[in-house]
């Protein structure tokens, strides 16, 4: 199996993408320590956005999986509103969720991915930004503007670790056909299903190059 022997991370994996990833991994023979913020589908409970959870989690994670191989920033939220009508707790969620919380678990795990035996092949990171993160949306300022930044980071990451042995990537999709496109894009039709990006990760954790490093992919048309 593709990821036999592996340990992977996935973030937000009670539902939706996250946890179709966590699933085509696990079918691949990887390990997968999973979180999510409230819990459930087999996941720990960690508020990516908040520092002392993640570090909480990362604690276990080595304590239960071991050295992760593979982490995977996928945990997020939306807030449909104007701009005007956009409170400051409701832009700090967002932001907190998406991109803080990118950083956070990226941070906390990284020394371990640089740590790991050079014969496993590189690490890998794999952050899930959006469509929204390529252009804007009406009523999704918070969340374009923190799904771009999960892009930037992406990019600087891959820059930085690219001599350690750690490659970054990062997948962009349209519409699927989850829980957060109904609550940021009521009326939506979904071209696509969750298992659909877990096939894409799936090719980033065990098959893309080495060499294939800080690519956002867009998997849209």
């Amino acid at each position: 199996m593709k990821l036999a022997g592996r340990v992977a991370v996935v973030t937000g994996a009670s539902r939706g993408i996250g946890l179709a990833i966590a699933t085509a991994f696990e079918d691949a023979g990887a390990k997968v320590a999973r979180c999510s913020r409230h819990g459930g589908g087999g996941s720990e409970v960690c508020d990516v956005g908040v520092s002392v959870e993640v570090a909480r989690f990362a604690d276990t994670v080595r304590r239960r999986w071991g050295t992760p191989d593979i982490l995977v920033n996928n945990a997020g939220s939306v807030v449909r509103a104007r701009l005007e009508d956009l409170t400051d707790a409701a832009l700090d969620e967002v932001l907190a969720s998406n991109l803080r919380g990118t950083f956070l678990v990226t941070r906390a795990f990284l020394p371990d991915l640089r740590a790991r035996a050079p014969e496993r092949g590189p690490a890998r990171i794999i952050n899930i930004a959006s469509i929204s993160g390529r252009q804007g949306t009406a009523w999704l300022t918070a969340y374009c503007a923190a799904k771009h930044g999960v892009v930037g980071f992406t990019r600087a990451l891959a820059e930085e670790v690219r001599e350690g042995g750690i490659v970054v990537n990062a997948i962009c999709p349209g519409s699927v056909d989850t829980d957060m496109l109904r609550q940021g894009m009521p009326g939506a039709q979904p071209k696509m299903t969750p298992e659909d990006i877990a096939g894409v990760a799936l090719y980033l954790a065990a098959d893309a190059p080495a060499a294939m490093t800080g690519s956002c992919l867009d998997v849209f048309g």
